[in-house]
């Protein structure tokens, strides 16, 4: 039976010391009272004034799961929210959801998606009031996930702007604005989810990055951009099955992103095929190690997930690596996300505690 591991850390100051701090990519499973477990786009089973209740629960009880699984940077498992796209989207002017036309999400699979009818523009926050609630729950750092401007328009038909890259700037402007709000109720660290900087190459390199450059301009906290090869659904991983025994897609886009003023990036590599030195071309970054992998219940042992983290080691700084989950748990059983969760913890401390003997070997020799 696994001993649930307790955080070494229960406020920021004292985090500060922490190597290889732990934290999750995005979306934890919801209670099966509030929407369909193991299910993307569930619809809600609670309304009004019931939901608006049940959503803080679900936040609250997400973040205490996190706490008892030593989980270091907590977040709020997007339990408000039905998807990590389409929430922030329904809340803006210019996008009618009841036109909707079918388009190919990332090349992968065809969707029914709402259309930019109009200009596109944000009347209020739209996660400010969560993330204002998961503030006042803990005094450890918070991480808050916002869809990317290139993943927002490939989740949409353009009927207005007629041009990827004009509503991925107007996306990024918005952005920029929910960013600034969230920072200013004490998030540490805002995160911008960009699973499609992982297969359109050529944007991303004349204007994705600098889009996403946009939607950070100002802050003062940390940002993140988490870039995987998608959640565990069936669409994910038939894709994942066509690209071969290297996975370099990473490389396409790691040069230009290490010049960039992101200063977290959030990879995909447990059970994945992607070549650990590719994260060399990231040198002086800080870097999420995906050591959970979210298309399987088979759960990680915490020596598996050590495994992981010893090998980034070879290209990332102590200082600099955050074991992390590959992508979002939502469509994962709960206990299976919980397990996953400790063994994720319990591999980083082994880590830890190897990285502080070799510490103390170091200094001993050089007395």
């Amino acid at each position: 039976m696994t001993t649930l591991a307790k955080p070494e850390y229960t406020n920021k100051e004292l985090f500060n010391k922490l190597i290889l701090p732990t934290s999750t990519a995005g979306s934890l499973p919801k209670p099966v009272w509030l929407a369909e477990p193991e299910t993307l786009w569930s619809p809600w089973k609670l309304q009004d004034e019931e939901l608006i209740a049940g959503k803080k629960e679900a936040l609250r009880l997400s973040l205490q799961d996190q706490q008892q699984a030593g989980i270091n940077i907590v977040s709020d498992g997007e339990q408000t929210r039905q998807h990590f796209v389409t929430t922030f989207i329904e809340h803006l002017n210019g996008v009618d959801f009841e036109k909707r036309e079918t388009v190919r999400i990332r090349d992968r699979y065809d969707a029914s998606v709402p259309t930019v009818v109009g200009p596109v523009s944000r009347q209020k926050s739209v996660f400010v009031e969560d993330a204002k609630f998961l503030r006042q729950q803990t005094t450890q750092p918070i991480k808050w996930a916002l869809p990317g401007p290139m993943t927002m328009i490939d989740t949409l038909y353009d009927d207005h702007y007629k041009s990827r890259e004009k509503l991925a700037w107007e996306f990024a402007k918005i952005l920029n604005q929910e960013a600034k709000e969230l920072e200013a109720i004490g998030v540490d660290i805002i995160q911008f989810d960009e699973p499609a900087f992982n297969v359109f190459f050529d944007e991303v390199n004349e204007w994705g990055i600098a889009c996403l450059e946009r939607a950070i301009e100002g802050l003062k906290c940390e940002t993140a951009v988490h870039i995987c090869y998608g959640y565990g659904i069936k669409a994910n991983t038939d894709w994942k099955k066509t690209l071969g025994s290297e996975w370099r897609q990473y490389e396409n886009v790691f040069p230009k992103l290490q010049q960039s003023n992101i200063d977290i990036i959030s990879l995909e590599c447990q059970n994945s095929h992607v070549p650990m030195e590719l994260i060399e071309l990231l040198r002086g970054k800080k870097i999420m190690i995906g050591a959970i992998d979210v298309a399987t219940n088979t759960i990680e042992t915490p020596e598996e997930v050590a495994n992981t983290l010893r090998k980034a080691l070879n290209y990332v700084d102590a200082d600099k690596l955050y074991p992390c989950t590959n992508c979002g748990m939502a469509p994962l059983p709960s206990e299976i996300a919980t397990a996953k969760l400790n063994a994720l913890s319990a591999g980083a401390a082994i880590v830890r505690q190897e990285l502080s003997k070799k510490h103390i070997k170091k200094r001993a020799s050089a007395f």
